[in-house]
């Protein structure tokens, strides 16, 4: 075997119907069948099992929380009131993501209770602790959740949802759905179980239910002498008005069982902008409505940057390096002070400009989204995220948008995207089509063409010429995917007695990539195939492979044409 032809993937495009050539590599290989490029495009997603609650957990940077609803209670969500360890006289809703491990590694403690314990440790002690924070990795399992409401739970009564941000690859969703199998939250053989929600997603499914009184309006006023219009903009975040009940563990928000008040006003192919603004990263998503169900279709792909409100930490952090130990050496610097109660006072200049970096960036971001075609005519931009209630983000955002957009603050911004998980794992079909964030495919060979494949990529072998290292596409990136549509692709294996297939995926940030070799195309998974125990007298075996797109995850499902039986499909993208 020559080189050239050992670097040849492991898919053959038969695309003239002639026999495809032998394979004898030394990875499992396979020679697949002619692949099928019809798309199948469905608005029906089969119907999962039936669950009693659904829990979300949203694991953000800088904290987390979960809610849950009952399914008979849809409208009812219940979020936690209070931590333990909480600040006094703080309705703690949700706790640091914070982590203390013990001198020999293993766990202590999260949360407020992680954090308090670290800081009353003997500084000479603590080095010997590992406190981790601003990270998402805390699971919790069902046993708060019977505590609180005082039943028994079968875990597979409940269906979680984990939320995380949009811009997020396929790697790290996996590895989210890697720790929820660890935990023993849920398990592999159940993974329908767990849903994986986008973060800007959830808030635009919450954002749904608002009614006037559960929000401010921020109108299309646009900013005068460099301050908002808006009286007090700042101040207006005051608790939610949602009703409520209340117990001395948890806190219940009524949602609207149909859509809100607001969502009244929009027509048929309105548009509007979800803008999240966190702690690590702000997610920017654009929605179409459909009615008259209320349907959402997203108009481009997810966007945004890590932008979150850290940045405001690491530039104070800079300014105690920089001008506190100046102004402690010369005693000269002006802008910032010590009182007499041992605290740091800055005038409002010196406070503005901790902002000013990562707002900016989020403002430059902003102005490129709304230059696109697809973005045109937005009627609302909601504003969600705990970073939101900043004033100085909501005065730059209004100067930005210079009346084009009405700007929305729901009540209780930090828990939109909790609130809004519940209610997608209520209905995981509400959004309808998505946007592909990336090119994906696999590497097959092609008969090659004179004049439209470069000679380089000629491969000669039995007498039939091919063009190696072909990229055939199975979603293109921000190409209109619908819920549940599927790729379909036939293989078949190599060797009679062959046990398992493995296919290398590939991606790209291109539309128009068409080699696997070209720069910006990369490995990024592998799609395997355990075909034991499907084996038949045909003297070749046809393995039906469906990708499943327009979902938050890529999903994989293949059965054996001949025995239609079920073949084991798994995709892993971790691994690369």
């Amino acid at each position: 075997m020559t080189e050239k032809e050992s670097a040849t993937e492991n898919l053959i495009s038969d695309a003239m119907a002639t026999p495809s050539p032998a394979k004898s590599m030394g990875e499992p290989g396979i020679t697949p069948l002619s692949p099928s490029h019809i798309q199948e495009e469905t608005d029906q997603v089969p119907s999962g099992p039936s669950f009693v609650v659904v829990v979300a957990i949203d694991f953000g940077t800088t904290s987390s929380g979960y809610a849950y609803a009952f399914t008979k209670e849809p409208e009812c969500i219940h979020t936690m009131r209070r931590w333990e360890g909480g600040d006094p006289g703080v309705s703690n809703q949700k706790t640091p993501t914070t982590i203390l491990l013990t001198p020999d590694r293993k766990f202590h403690s999260f949360g407020y209770a992680a954090r308090d314990f670290y800081h009353d440790l003997d500084p000479s002690e603590s080095k010997q602790w590992l406190y981790l924070e601003k990270f998402k990795m805390k699971l919790h399992t069902t046993a708060e959740l019977s505590d609180q409401t005082g039943g028994d739970f079968d875990n597979n009564d409940v269906r979680w949802v984990i939320t995380v941000p949009a811009i997020w690859k396929m790697p790290a969703k996996q590895f989210m759905r890697e720790a929820a199998y660890k935990s023993g939250l849920v398990t592999r053989d159940n993974p329908e179980q767990l849903i994986i929600a986008l973060e800007p997603e959830a808030a635009s499914i919450y954002c749904r239910k608002l009614r006037l009184h559960q929000m401010i309006d921020l109108g299309t006023r646009t900013t005068q002498n460099g301050h908002s219009p808006t009286d007090n903009v700042g101040g207006q975040m005051t608790p939610a008005k949602e009703h409520g009940r209340r117990n001395r563990q948890s806190r219940t928000f009524m949602v609207e069982n149909v859509i809100g008040e607001l969502w009244s006003e929009l027509e048929e192919g309105d548009r509007y902008v979800v803008v999240d603004c966190g702690g690590g990263t702000v997610d920017l998503t654009v929605h179409q409505i459909r009615l008259p169900e209320g349907h959402l279709k997203e108009l481009y792909k997810a966007s945004g940057g890590p932008y979150g409100s850290i940045g405001i930490d690491y530039e104070f952090e800079k300014l105690l390096w920089h001008s506190v130990e100046h102004a402690l050496r010369k005693s000269n610097v002006d802008f910032v002070k010590w009182s007499s109660q041992g605290m740091l006072r800055m005038n409002p200049d010196a406070m503005n400009a901790l902002f000013k970096p990562t707002i900016d960036h989020i403002i430059q971001h902003l102005n490129e989204l709304f230059e696109r075609p697809e973005v045109s005519n937005i009627k609302f931009l909601f504003l969600v995220g705990g970073f939101a209630e900043s004033p100085l983000l909501q005065q730059a955002v209004q100067v930005m948008l210079q009346g084009r957009s009405r700007i929305i603050i729901p009540h209780d911004v930090g828990l939109t995207i909790l609130k809004g998980a519940v209610l997608f794992g209520l209905d995981p079909s509400i959004i309808k089509v998505r946007r592909s964030p990336l090119t994906y495919g696999v590497g097959v060979l092609n008969r090659f063409v004179e004049g439209k494949h470069p000679p380089e990529k000629l491969l000669v072998k039995d007498g039939t010429r091919w063009c190696t290292d072909v990229l055939d596409t199975f979603i293109v990136a921000d190409q209109s995917v619908a819920l549940g549509e599927l790729v379909k692709r036939s293989y078949t294996p190599a060797r009679p007695a062959q046990q398992v297939i493995v296919i290398h995926v590939y991606c790209s940030e291109r539309e128009n990539a068409a080699f696997i070799s070209e720069p910006g195309v990369r490995k990024c998974g592998t799609l395997r195939l355990d075909v034991s125990g499907t084996e038949s007298g045909a003297a070749r075996r046809e393995i039906q492979t469906l990708m499943q797109f327009g979902d938050t995850e890529i999903r994989a499902m293949a059965v054996d044409v001949a025995t239609q039986r079920t073949v084991r499909a798994s995709i892993d993208f971790l691994s690369h």
